[in-house]
């Protein structure tokens, strides 16, 4: 069955594209959702008449996209995860903290179009993800997942110290009082 596609699907295809599906594949999932319609030859001379008038617009957009991926490139992204012993990480790194981390740069890109090479990430270490801002314009983006700074250790008993000095003071006085 042909059909044009209406938005992105993922692993299937871009928005204005046609393609090829299984009959229930199309009839039962995409037309019902409004993914696509069906090719039919006046619907393919309409999306060729809009496909050319889209040209011009695509050339402007392609040119953004390129400047916003020379500028993620230029990025170094670092990702600080909470970790436990070794470089193994309590819980993992995924699609949504690398687009935290590049909003935090200035650049809003939405999680769905970036993929985690090897899906999530539970070791410290240098990953890659593809960032799709167009669908010409594909990018690997390499980031660092570094361990989060701890406290010291020698701030923790310091307190315990301090503490425990405490307590022995007022059991010093409760028993002044008692006398």
């Amino acid at each position: 069955m042909e059909l044009i596609l209406k938005q992105d699907v993922a692993n299937l295809g871009f928005q204005d594209d046609v393609v090829t599906v299984k009959n229930g594949y199309g009839r039962n999932f995409l037309i019902p959702q409004g993914y696509a319609i069906l090719a039919t030859s006046s619907a393919k001379k309409v999306l060729a008449e809009v496909l050319k008038q889209r040209a011009f617009k695509d050339e402007k957009i392609i040119k953004e996209a390129t400047a916003i991926a020379d500028a993620l490139k230029a990025l170094e992204i670092k990702i600080a995860a909470k970790t436990g012993a070794g470089d193994k990480l309590f819980g993992s790194v995924s699609n949504a903290d690398v687009a935290e981390a590049v909003a935090k740069s200035g650049t809003e890109i939405d999680k769905k179009f970036i993929s985690v090479s090897g899906g999530l990430i539970k070791r410290l270490g240098k990953y890659n993800a593809k960032v799709r801002l167009h669908r010409e314009v594909i990018i690997e983006l390499p980031f660092d997942v570094i361990a989060e700074a701890q406290t010291t250790k020698a701030a923790k008993p310091a307190k315990e110290v301090k503490v425990a000095k405490e307590a022995e003071e007022v059991k010093v006085a409760k028993e002044a009082k008692e006398d």
